[in-house]
């Protein structure tokens, strides 16, 4: 069973021998230089990895939650320390840019920071008024769980999973990227120089064979993967194979509808910045552009001139690089072959769709529009710097563009009139709306999807709540 997809752990890896396929591998998407490879684990060291977490969730959900919170707290405070290592080091493995990067890692630090400082009161008992008497829901941690995270927010993606279980005192077992293992190390050292000890968080270098006896082992009682939707299935199955709970956010096609504006510039702005932002990788990012009315046309003409003149491409460690690499040549070559099928398909390419010259995993923003339903471009999701462009006559249409997809992780609605823009965001299928900014993430907001998006939710309250046994007390 492979695991694995847009946004997953491992289909962008170059996998050109078996030595590759087996080793976790740094590969400077920039230039293409190979920079380190580091061996799978072992089946008998995942063994001993499951052993330690459930070891250590024995001991670490008897600390008092105070003392839980705490450590996660000095974790907070330690990734705003090495904000700079870190950011070098996703810029390294995956191409971030170096600003993106110390962006990602202050998003990391706020997750840390809310958890610490709410978490407690999220888990408290919960007084429960019943007929004939009183009860109480007890919130208590379940056990170890696996976390399976994607390259695209290595620092981000697993404070999101990893903060709230903490504080709950559920234990960790992490896989990462095949392509973050300095990530990985980094995040376990942070963690380690906090406070938490040493069996309730767990680096592995796991194969994604493994995965299923993984999820196999009784002592594992959950899994929380980010990735694509194949990715999704293949966890789900396992997970339901097993009877283990499971959070899985894959990937999207998030619609951003542009009813009207007041400032036609500066909404162009917001939504180049927000589709670009990671290099398009974001699985939340707005993929389907969609404009209502005669804004169509001068939204395109400015949005391809905006896209044509200002991203070049340039080293992901100079803060004024404004267009990194991809984060693999895989993964360019994937995005560049998305963008030709849907040209020879019938869709107009306005700018862009080029393959960059040269050794690194560049590729061009590109704008499509007269994207029709028979397009494969019109259902896929477009990992990387791809504007897909959509004119709607009425709100009517642009919500029947919005909700026609198999995914349904976030939206946003760009607009003047707040009554209209709630009229349109109450019928779009998704798991986010956002109004007048692209979707984002922050540590008090619940983040997830629906459809082929996924299942659970992270951050904000919710986020604490999905590997949670909320026991009832008849008192």
């Amino acid at each position: 069973m492979q695991f694995g997809s847009l946004g997953a752990s491992d289909r962008f890896v170059s996998s050109n021998t078996e030595a590759l396929a087996a080793m976790y591998t740094v590969t400077d998407p920039a230039t293409g230089e190979l920079i380190e490879q580091i061996e799978n684990s072992t089946d008998q060291e995942v063994r001993d990895a499951i052993a330690r977490v459930h070891r250590g969730y024995l001991s670490w959900r008897e600390r008092p939650v105070a003392e839980r919170a705490e450590i996660v707290a000095r974790a907070g405070e330690l990734f705003a320390e090495r904000s700079d290592e870190l950011a070098a080091i996703m810029t390294l493995e995956m191409g971030k840019r170096i600003n993106e990067g110390r962006g990602e890692v202050g998003i990391v630090v706020d997750i840390f920071s809310y958890y610490a400082e709410h978490g407690p009161s999220l888990i408290a008992d919960e007084p429960l008024k019943i007929r004939g008497g009183d009860a109480v829901i007890r919130k208590e941690p379940i056990g170890a769980l696996l976390g399976v995270m994607p390259w695209n927010f290595p620092m981000y993606q697993v404070a999101r999973f990893v903060a709230p279980n903490l504080v709950l005192g559920n234990t960790i077992l992490l896989k990462h990227a095949s392509i973050c293992p300095r990530s990985a190390v980094a995040i376990e050292q942070v963690l380690r120089d906090a406070g938490v000890p040493e069996d309730a968080y767990v680096n592995v270098f796991a194969s994604s064979r493994q995965v299923p006896s993984i999820l196999a082992d009784p002592r594992i009682v959950g899994v929380s993967l980010t990735g694509s939707e194949q990715a999704g299935i293949s966890v789900a199955a396992e997970a339901g194979r097993n009877l283990k709970r499971c959070v899985l956010e894959l990937g999207g096609s998030d619609p951003l509808i542009v009813l009207d504006t007041d400032d036609l510039d500066a909404t162009v702005e917001a939504v180049a910045t927000a589709r670009l932002r990671n290099c398009g990788q974001s699985c939340n990012a707005p993929k389907r552009i969609i404009v209502v009315g005669d804004l169509y046309d001068p939204f395109v003409e400015k949005l391809t001139a905006r896209v044509a003149s200002f991203y070049l491409p340039g080293d992901p460690s100079d803060p004024s690089t404004k267009l990194p690499p991809l984060a693999s040549v895989s993964a360019a070559d994937e995005v560049f072959e998305q963008v030709e099928t849907a040209v020879r398909q019938g869709a107009v390419l306005r700018t862009g769709g080029r393959r960059v010259e040269g050794p690194g995993a560049y590729l061009s923003a590109t704008v499509l529009t007269d994207v029709t339903p028979e397009m494969d471009a019109y259902r896929d999701e477009i990992f990387g710097p791809v504007f897909l462009l959509f004119p709607a006559a009425s709100d009517e249409e642009a919500i029947s563009i919005a909700n026609d997809s198999p995914f349904g992780l976030g939206a946003s609605v760009f607009g003047t009139d707040p009554a209209r823009m709630r009229a349109v965001a109450d019928r779009i299928e998704s798991g986010m709306v956002y109004f007048n900014k692209s979707g984002g993430s922050q540590a008090d907001l619940p983040f997830g999807g629906i459809k082929r998006s996924g299942m659970g939710r992270e951050l904000g309250p919710l986020g604490i709540e999905e590997f949670m046994n909320k026991k009832s007390i008849r008192l």
